[in-house]
Order: structure tokens, then C-alpha cells, then sequence
């Protein structure tokens, strides 16, 4: 190797040697903050919404997973008030402006998935004012400050500078290596309504701009997803998933206020060796990642020619291709810390009647749920208890749904079956009998949500039919039946332990006229407790 070879080569080597450190500390240097917030419940006249905390809870877990977000410097608010909201937000500034002294940049994102309404933010009982967010984001001193509302109507914090409805944003070119400024990105116009959709159990717009940061959206192929590739996809997938919606088509929003000549990169999702990967031998056509529930996490645009992958979390997934006249479909398991190669002989071909999505898109929030559980009933007055009605033990079943007439309002249609034991004292004797009963009913109840939705208290009114017929162990005295309506009362609570499956515990005191023999007004209470499921 001749000696000037042998220079050029250490002179690469010395390049690749003071680059690499530099690149390390430059990455040390920098901190993002990000304030994660979803609130289902928006007060008032407002229905309750159905995946926003679940949608705060997966941006939450992409930025710490594929973005250089720490645990430490990620705060979710799920169902707090907009003083949380605030608070986090002051906090946070504090920390940012002791970063920027150390001379560290800094970043800010903020996601909000909720009501919004005239203006507002609205999470729970409580409003915070668009304007009054754009300005404790435009004002704070991290070197970047991306704000991302997925809200109904959101496009009033964009109306008042720079807004555009469009696929995507250039940055001003300056003397600066780095973006800096302001950015704002909503999923709606300042008339429009944000739509969920059950099938993919999210909003429209967070579903595409998290699957954008899983790789999605990068158009480039370098492994790295910008904050001008994922507004671009955002935009474009969400317009064209609502467009044949019943409210029309959904149009995201931005402003922004930046100078710099390099985009921000918000992911970079090839670093994580993990996931599903499509060779540039795989066909062309968008791929679809199904969990177990039906619910489509990940989806993938891919084009002749060009490979792509997907950072998804470790499971077991339905891989779906739709072709014109069919399904290409099959089973993928991804490990943890490991990327799947997708082979293409592994698929079948499926009808679209066999198509793994299960999900369906519902345009109002009503949730039917079926409770199955015991109940205890016992009658006030001590000598009915002992001879009359003796208290009893039923199983109860009932089928609800919230929503349906308002948002707060609970229809539900219950059925009991069981029965007791009881003796009537005859002369110095006692004669032991038994009980059978049926309880059909309907109640009308009124919920208040707490933390969040996960804790529910309710109440109301119910009307029962109740059928009893009592047998005696002597065969000479025949049975007797007896048959009335009941109303009464109901107050109970609900714990949600997942999405699907909560706690319920009810009481009911109910009221009873008694005429056989003479009139007598009764009273009993029913406790039941209950494992409900949500559909």
C-alpha cells in the first residue's frame, strides 16, 4: 500500500473518530420534554368519547420507544382537568429553562386527544382556552415547540397565523443547522368534527400520525421519520379514511413558526431492531397489522420494488394485503428485540368475508355491556323474612347501554332466577317451605364518571316484575303463587379493569304491596355484584 494510501486512510479514520464522539454528545445535548393528554370526557352536553386515553397512552409509549423521549421527561394526564394540564406545563418549564443554561437544546412536544368545543379544550368540568395554550407553547424556551391537538374543531388554535390545510410544511432556510420555533398540527379544521373509528380503536388522525412515527411515514427509506413526513402522512391517510364518512372528509390542519435549515426528526424507528420488515421482494400494496382483538395497530404503504418495516411491539399479529378480488393473509409473531422478515409464501389467500378486522365504524358512542353476576335479597319487616318472603339468593344478568338516549344516561333490562327457605309457624309447629322467583326489570340511571372514567357511580330508577310461588314440605298444603310490578330505587358503582371487562356493585331498595290476605306495604333491598363485559 503506497504511503499516500495509507495517509488518506488515517485521515478517514481520524474524520469517522472525531465524528462519531461529536454526534454522541451532540444527541447527549438535547432533552424532550413531552405532556401526554387524553380526556374521553368533555362535560355538559358532550358524549363520552371512547379511545382518547388510549390514544394518549400509545403516543406516550411510540415517543418512548422510537423517539429520544425519556421515561423522566414523559408525564401522561389521562381524565385530569385542564389545572393539571397547566401545572405539568409550568413544570416542565422550569426544567426546560435550567436545560437551555446548560446550554442543552430542548424540545416540547405536547399531544392533547379530546373534546374541544368554542374555542376550548374542554376535559371534564373544566375548559382551558386554545389561545391560552398556544401561548404557554409559543412562549416557553425550548428550542422547539410542536403542539399536536386531536380535537373537534381544533383548527381554531391554527386559525390566527399560518394556517394551512395541507399535506405538509417547508422550513425557512437560515444560517441554523437545526429547526427551531413553533409548530402547531391538528387533526381537524376550525368546522370539522375529529372521528374515531372502532376498527382501529383510536382517532383517525393520532392512528396514522403514531403509525407515521413507526416507519409509515417515511417516504426517504433512511430509517428516520420527520416532523414534515409524518404531518404530510397524517394528513393524507386521514383524509382519505374519512372521506366516505358519515360527517365527510376530515381535513388536519398546521401553522408554524420556525427557522432553520433541518427538519426535526421525530423517530427513528430503524434503530429499534424490532418490528416487521417487508423485503423489496415482497409484492406492492398497503399492509395491515391486526392484534388479537381485530384492531388494526400498524399499517404500511409499499411500493415495487422498495423495502419497508414497521416498529411494532413484541406479539402476535394478523398480517392482511387486500387485493381487488381477495385477502392475502397470514401470522406473524414479532419477539422482543428482533425484526421479522415477512415471506410472502407464508400468506394465504382468504375471502373478504373472512377478513381478520372485527371492528366496525359506529357513528354515535353508545356501549352495550352484559353484567352477569349474584345477588342477595332480604325484606325489611322481620316476621315477613321469617314466613313470607325469606331472603334469597338469585343470579342476575343484565344487558346495558350508555349513551344510547344521552351520554350520561344507562338503559338496562335485567333478569334474576333463584330462591330461599323459610318455615311458617302454624300452632307450636313449623312448616318449612320453599321459594322460587323470577325478576324481570328495566332501570333508567344516570352515571358520573370519576378518575378518568375508570371509576363510575350511577343511579336511578327501576320497575320489576316479580313472579314468586312458594312449595311446602307437606304435600297436603298446595303451593301458592303470587305475582305484582315493584319500583325502586338504584345506586351502584363500576370499576373498568380493562376496556372490555369492569366491576359492578349495585343496590337497589325497592318497594312491594302485599294484598293477598290483607294490604301491606313491604320493602327489601337487592345487593348484587357483578363482572361486566363491554362490546
Amino acid at each position: 500500500m503506497s504511503s499516500r494510501c495509507v495517509r488518506s486512510l488515517f485521515c478517514l479514520l481520524a474524520v469517522v473518530a472525531t465524528a462519531l464522539p461529536l454526534r454522541l454528545a451532540e444527541a447527549a445535548q438535547e432533552q424532550r420534554f413531552a405532556v401526554l393528554v387524553g380526556n374521553d370526557l368533555g362535560g355538559g352536553e358532550t358524549q363520552r368519547l371512547l379511545y382518547a386515553r388510549r390514544d394518549a397512552r400509545r403516543m406516550k409509549e411510540v415517543l418512548l420507544r422510537l423517539s429520544a423521549v425519556s421515561e423522566g421527561n414523559a408525564v401522561s394526564l389521562l381524565g385530569e382537568n385542564a389545572d393539571a394540564f397547566r401545572k405539568v406545563l409550568l413544570d416542565f418549564e422550569t426544567r426546560i429553562k435550567n436545560a437551555r443554561k446548560a446550554g442543552i437544546r430542548t424540545s416540547l412536544i405536547v399531544y392533547y386527544s379530546g373534546h374541544a368545543k368554542d374555542g376550548d379544550l374542554l376535559m371534564g368540568n373544566s375548559r382551558m382556552p386554545l389561545e391560552e395554550l398556544r401561548l404557554l407553547v409559543t412562549h416557553s424556551e425550548a428550542t422547539l415547540r410542536i403542539a399536536i391537538i386531536d380535537a373537534c374543531r381544533s383548527g381554531a388554535v391554527t386559525r390566527s397565523k399560518g394556517v394551512r390545510k395541507g399535506p405538509a410544511f417547508e422550513i425557512e432556510a437560515t444560517g441554523s443547522a437545526q429547526a427551531e420555533g413553533t409548530v402547531f398540527l391538528t387533526s381537524s379544521s376550525l368546522d370539522e368534527d375529529a372521528q374515531e373509528s372502532d376498527h382501529l380503536a383510536s382517532s383517525y388522525f393520532s392512528h396514522h400520525f403514531i403509525g407515521g412515527l413507526q416507519g409509515a411515514a417515511d417516504r426517504s427509506g433512511d430509517g428516520k421519520v420527520t416532523l414534515a413526513e409524518v404531518y404530510a402522512h397524517a394528513y393524507a391517510h386521514t383524509v382519505a379514511s374519512t372521506a366516505d364518512s358519515a360527517a365527510g372528509p376530515q381535513h388536519p390542519t398546521f401553522s408554524y413558526d420556525l427557522k432553520g435549515n433541518g427538519d426535526f426528526v421525530f423517530s427513528e424507528y430503524a434503530q429499534r431492531k424490532e418490528g416487521l420488515y417487508l423485503p423489496a421482494s415482497a409484492p406492492a400494496g398497503a399492509y395491515f397489522l391486526i392484534d388479537g382483538r381485530g384492531v388494526v395497530v400498524a399499517e404500511v404503504d409499499k411500493s415495487l420494488n422498495q423495502d419497508r418495516r414497521i416498529a411494532v411491539v413484541p406479539g402476535r399479529y394478523t398480517v392482511k394485503r387486500r387485493l381487488p378480488d381477495r385477502l392475502r393473509v397470514g401470522e406473524i409473531v414479532v419477539p422482543e428485540n428482533q425484526l421479522v422478515t415477512l415471506n410472502e409464501a407464508d400468506l394465504r389467500d382468504a375471502r373478504f368475508s373472512d377478513d381478520p378486522v372485527k371492528g366496525a365504524s359506529r357513528d354515535v358512542a353508545s356501549q352495550w355491556a352484559m353484567n352477569l353476576g349474584a345477588t342477595s335479597q332480604a325484606f325489611f319487616d322481620q316476621p315477613t323474612r321469617q314466613s313470607l318472603f325469606p331472603p334469597s339468593g338469585l343470579l342476575a344478568a343484565e344487558v346495558t347501554v350508555a349513551g344510547y338516549l344521552r351520554h350520561d344516561w344507562i338503559m338496562g333490562f335485567d333478569l334474576a332466577l333463584g330462591g330461599g327457605n323459610g318455615a311458617v309457624e302454624h300452632f307450636a309447629s313449623s312448616i318449612p317451605f320453599h321459594t322460587n322467583q323470577a325478576n324481570l326489570g328495566a332501570s333508567l340511571l344516570v352515571q358520573w364518571p370519576f378518575f378518568d372514567g375508570d371509576l363510575t357511580i350511577f343511579g336511578g330508577g327501576r320497575v320489576a316484575f316479580m313472579f314468586l310461588n312458594r312449595e311446602f314440605q307437606d304435600n297436603a298444603l298446595p303451593p301458592q303463587f303470587f305475582s305484582t310490578f315493584s319500583p325502586g330505587a338504584v345506586v351502584g358503582i363500576t370499576y373498568e379493569l380493562t376496556r372490555s371487562f369492569r366491576l359492578v356493585g349495585r343496590s337497589r331498595l325497592h318497594y312491594l304491596l302485599y294484598n293477598v290476605d290483607e294490604n301491606r306495604s313491604l320493602g327489601f333491598v337487592e345487593t348484587t355484584a357483578s363482572l361486566g363485559y363491554a362490546f
